[in-house]
């Protein structure tokens, strides 16, 4: 298994209940790029990218945390990657799994990858929000973004073995996971630039676990520096604050671009966030907002039509963590592939 490489289609793939080698691919690629709908034209395009003579290709970053931008990524990486997935959710020859993210993004193409690579059996559905909703049967493996994940609980009895990732699970959403009694849920961590995740837990944990061939340490603002030799060529210094708990575990703590200064005490908005996550029904996210005086001020922000508020809920809340000013906006901002734009909402506000 260690010596794959992308040139490589294991014999057991299956693409929607057809057994297909690579020279299907071509055909089904062509299908999908001449009479395929939107959500297919992209998987046709993936499959020529794939089979081309580079060993790269071109993905575009999700834009949740600064500009989307074009990077160029190693095949091969996309196979250590798949490989090391493979090993950590322990997938095996022949396992059913679906796909129901868009293709533009690299989580839905790793789907494909591991599914060549690994011998699963996958089914691909046009992307939705309601990905379950019109299918039948069982899979054994499916990756979600929450949002599907929330709206998919009823059906998620279908899963055996879920991957939720492209943003954090709100502890709203764990909450409603950690009572599937059927279906074993995980939350990932993970970017564009390390093809896909590098660490995962399972709902109602509170570290992450590493996958095989990655190691981390923090930098001087106690943010994460990934080591993946097997993925990328240099450390990928990041934005995110952590706690390491061993060499193999870490606790996520925040973004360090969503930090508010106020007063010169610096709050974590997604810890703010977490302790009000079951007073406030509508989503919700705390931002920052300049202020004359204090720097930045707390601001909570409310997706919904205005209502009355109850300060109550502020109660557990730090003097300097307590929102100054409460706003309602219609639609909160995302990036493709579900990830809250804290800004972009921010200036709607």
């Amino acid at each position: 298994m260690d010596n794959l490489t992308y040139l490589d289609i294991n014999p057991k793939f299956k693409l929607n209940g057809r057994s297909v080698t690579k020279e299907d691919l071509y055909i089904v690629a062509y299908s999908y790029i001449k009479e395929g709908d939107a959500s297919e034209k992209p998987v046709g395009e993936f499959l020529l990218d794939w089979f081309d003579d580079s060993p790269f290709i071109e993905m575009h970053t999700s834009g949740s945390t600064g500009i989307p931008k074009k990077i160029r990524v190693a095949k091969q990486s996309m196979v250590n990657s798949a490989l090391a997935s493979g090993a950590f959710f322990d997938l095996q020859y022949g396992n059913k799994i679906l796909n129901c993210l868009p293709m533009k993004y690299v989580a839905g193409k790793m789907m494909f990858v591991r599914s060549f690579i690994l011998g699963l059996e996958m089914d691909f559905v046009q992307p939705s929000l309601h990905p379950l909703e019109k299918l039948e049967g069982c899979y054994d493996f499916c990756a979600m973004v929450p949002l599907q994940a929330q709206n998919s609980l009823k059906d998620l009895h279908l899963i055996k073995k879920l991957i939720v990732g492209g943003a954090k699970i709100n502890a709203k959403l764990e909450k409603q996971l950690l009572k599937l009694k059927k279906t074993e849920c995980y939350e990932t961590f993970g970017m564009t630039e390390t093809v896909s995740h590098i660490a995962a837990k399972k709902v109602g944990e509170n570290a992450f676990r590493l996958m095989p061939n990655v190691s981390i340490e923090t930098d001087d603002r106690s943010c994460l520096i990934i080591h993946a030799p097997l993925l990328v060529d240099e450390p990928i210094v990041t934005n995110d604050l952590i706690e390491i708990i061993d060499g193999n575990q870490f606790k996520f703590l925040g973004r360090l671009d969503n930090v508010i200064n106020s007063g010169g005490v610096k709050i974590n908005p997604e810890m703010v966030e977490e302790k009000l996550v079951d007073k406030i029904s509508p989503r919700f996210m705390i931002c920052g907002k300049p202020d004359i005086d204090l720097g930045e001020k707390v601001v909570l922000l409310i997706e919904s039509e205005p209502f009355v508020v109850d300060e109550s809920i502020f109660k557990g809340l730090d003097k300097f963590e307590k929102p100054k000013e409460i706003h309602f906006v219609k639609q909160f901002k995302e990036s493709g592939n579900g990830k809250l734009l804290r800004k972009e909402t921010m200036c709607l506000a």
